[in-house]
């Protein structure tokens, strides 16, 4: 297929606008170039609209709208959409050893109309599609199955892509099961494995066909029976492929789902499990509480230093030492302690004179000397009340004289102490602190996921992964048995037809079907392997190539495949998986796209337009040069949606290769960016002829931001 043109009325932003498109082999390349926000997009869009239906449409079509969003009352209450799409297909007949090509011109043309209020209730979109011979149009019925056999539903995403979508094959934002269908039902619609597909079930039925016939046409009872073992077998054999089916898609599907969840697993314990990190802030608020608990102690501590007697003692000191010198010199000349009246007092009770005579009364001067004992004790308790006082403090200060005082320094260095130890612990206290804030703001940073409940998940998605590993197993084992008892029935089937005159007919139809199955399943066989290991090679090939990278040179990017799996799969040193989504830059990741819808198409030998919106963004220099060269020689009708920016560093190659260019502008960039005044009374994209190194009044633009006030009514610089 290639296109040859194409022209929208009243679609978004086009809302007249023609397009033609290269056919020149050796300048087989058609650029539409376009800022942001004028109309390439659409024109992508369009042309998916006008090929596959409202099933190309964001959300297939429900609730997005398809006239000009300016359109008013005055344009009428209902906006007739239109797009109209001429293209060649070619066909290949063989007949007697030589192969005939076809090629025939059609036209589609699909309509749709809006009401302007509740637009939201379109009607289906309409189609038609007309063979073009010389000046006919001969319109062709059923052209919905048409046109799907000639662009089969399958090819969109293939053919007809932009640069952010074709990345849905290898990036992150599905499931590796999504990818990898979209790369499998790429593969398979442009390899022909459907047609196989739906060819084989067929081929089956014709043979149980067969059995049916041969059981109702007067057959022994032996070959009857045969012949009904023959069709349970195969019935058998059928749910038990079919089972067999399920298992391996169901334990692919849970086996992707648990690669995943480890995915999750592994991003959330690298992130931090919010369990253990709950844990640790438990701990540290424990540790916290402790520290404030010896810091309330310390406090205590540090208090009782100014209340205790060290202070009060340690601020005497100086005279103490005078005082405590002149009563131990009282003490030694006998002023102090005084114990004159305790002995005396002790005399009298004993009635014994310290001089050894008695103090009876009854004795020779007894009475006398008690007399004149009592009196000096009289006269002792008259004595100066200031000795009494001095050996009352003589006795309290025994504690003193026996330990010594304490020192300035003493105290001082109990307070320093105790000081030093408040301020250590203040610095953990600080310290645990900060560490239970980051923590707690690790934990309200972490993304919502609860690493228990992952793995619990984990567990089911397991147990569910081996029980149908478990039921694939069981289901191959059965088919072995069954295929035995198969090629026994089979053999036991022919001995007995053979033996009948009728059986040969029979013989010869089950004989040519096997025939056929044979041939097809080989076939799909090598197909799958084979034109994948070739879609692969090419892949590979295309990447490096477009990537500046030498095998043999050390590089992180080795090479990329498609795996048996069809999984896109890119490698790095030693043989190491990498992560395209995390491990390939955007060039990278673009330039591996191109390179597998390239290899597909061209060892699918499907000749099909590869139309691209903004291909080469976010790449530079060599790698977008190298992209464009590779696309431009690779496929057999390219067409790129380009913005300025992209074209910068491909010029050459497009003044080689490019057969047709046009700008597109939208006239409300004007007087931001566009240069003049286009004169638009309603919103949508003009067409100019400018090619990739010119501009006129219509495209001119400016080159950096500006504000209204800073442009005059015709676009010139104030």
């Amino acid at each position: 297929m290639k296109l040859l043109r194409a022209k929208f009325q009243n679609f978004r932003l086009l809302r007249e606008v023609e397009l033609e498109f290269s056919t020149d082999p050796k300048r087989n390349l058609t650029v539409i170039r376009a800022a942001n926000d004028s109309g390439k997009t659409t024109v992508l869009l369009g042309l998916q609209w006008a090929l596959y239906g409202d099933r190309a449409l964001p959300n297939r079509g429900k609730a997005f709208r398809l006239h000009p969003i300016d359109w008013s009352t005055n344009d009428g209450p209902q906006a007739v959409i239109s797009a109209t799409v001429d293209y060649e297909h070619t066909t290949f007949r063989h007949s007697k050893g030589r192969t005939i090509e076809k090629t025939r011109r059609y036209r589609i043309i699909r309509t749709a109309l809006e009401n302007i209020n509740g637009w939201e209730n379109r009607a289906a979109s309409t189609v038609e599609l007309f063979c073009l011979e010389g000046t006919r149009t001969i319109p062709l019925h059923s052209p919905e199955s048409e046109i799907s056999a000639q662009l089969p539903q399958e090819l969109r995403e293939v053919f007809f892509t932009d640069g952010d979508r074709a990345l849905s094959f290898i990036e992150a934002d599905v499931s590796v099961s999504t990818k990898r269908k979209r790369v499998q039902d790429a593969i398979r619609s442009l390899l022909g494995l459907g047609i196989l597909d739906k060819v084989l079930p067929r081929v089956r039925k014709y043979t149980l066909a067969v059995n049916k016939k041969a059981k109702s046409g007067g057959t022994t009872a032996e070959l009857r029976g045969v012949l009904e073992r023959l069709e349970q077998t195969e019935r058998t054999w059928d749910d038990v492929t079919t089972d067999l089916d399920d298992a391996r898609e169901q334990f692919a599907a849970f086996d992707s789902k648990l690669r995943e969840i480890d995915s999750d697993i592994e991003s959330a314990l690298r992130a931090g499990d919010r369990e253990q990190l709950v844990q640790e802030i438990h701990k540290a608020k424990q540790h916290v509480a402790n520290l404030n608990k010896q810091m309330d102690a310390a406090s205590v501590e540090h208090a009782q230093l100014f209340c205790g007697s060290v202070l009060a003692l340690s601020l005497v000191q100086p005279l103490s030492k005078s005082a405590l010198a002149q009563l131990t010199t009282l003490r030694e000349r006998g002023r102090i302690p005084n114990t004159t009246v305790p002995v005396l007092q002790e005399c009298i009770a004993r009635g014994v004179c310290i001089c050894g005579e008695s103090l009876a009364s009854a004795a020779d001067g007894g009475s006398k000397r008690h007399r004149h004992i009592q009196g000096l004790i009289n006269e002792a308790k008259r004595a100066d009340d200031l000795k009494d006082v001095i050996t009352g403090l003589y006795f309290r200060t025994r504690e003193l004289r026996g330990n010594g005082l304490p020192t300035d320094a003493s105290w001082v260095e109990q307070f320093r102490e105790i000081e030093g130890k408040r301020t250590s612990l203040e610095d953990l206290r600080d310290d645990a602190g900060r560490q239970l804030r980051a923590l707690e703001l690790k934990v309200k940073e972490l993304p919502d996921s609860n690493v228990q409940a992952l793995r619990k998940i984990r567990r089911g998605y397991r147990e569910q992964r081996d029980r149908f590993l478990a039921r694939r197993v069981s289901c191959e084992a059965k088919l072995n048995t069954l295929e035995r008892e198969l090629a026994t029935l089979k053999d036991t089937r022919e001995r007995l037809l053979r033996a009948q005159q009728k059986g040969a007919v029979v013989l010869a139809q089950l004989e040519v079907a096997h025939d056929v199955q044979t041939v097809l399943t080989r076939a799909y066989s090598r197909i799958t392997n084979d034109e994948v290991r070739e879609v692969s090679r090419r892949m590979n090939t295309m990447f490096l190539e477009m990537i500046g990278v030498d095998e043999e040179q050390g590089s992180i990017i080795q090479r990329a495949e498609v795996s048996k799996e069809f999984d896109i799969v890119v490698y790095g040193p030693q043989g190491r998986k990498l992560d395209p989504d995390q491990d390939l830059n955007g060039a990278s990741r673009r330039a591996l796209t191109l390179a597998f819808i390239l290899a597909l198409a061209r060892v699918s030998e499907v000749e099909a337009p590869n139309l691209i919106d903004t291909p080469l963004g976010m790449t530079a220099g060599y790698v977008r040069h190298s992209m464009l060269q590779t696309a431009v020689r690779e496929s057999p009708q390219l067409v790129l949606l380009l913005t300025h920016d992209e074209i910068v560093g491909c010029e050459e190659i497009i003044d080689v290769k490019c057969g047709v260019i046009y700008t597109l502008s939208n006239p409300a960039h004007y007087p931001l960016m566009l240069v003049h005044d286009p004169s638009a009374n309603r919103m949508g994209v003009v067409r100019c002829e400018c090619n990739h190194r010119s501009a006129c009044e219509v495209c001119e633009r400016r080159v950096k931001a500006t504000s209204p006030d800073d442009a005059t009514p015709n676009g010139s610089r104030g």
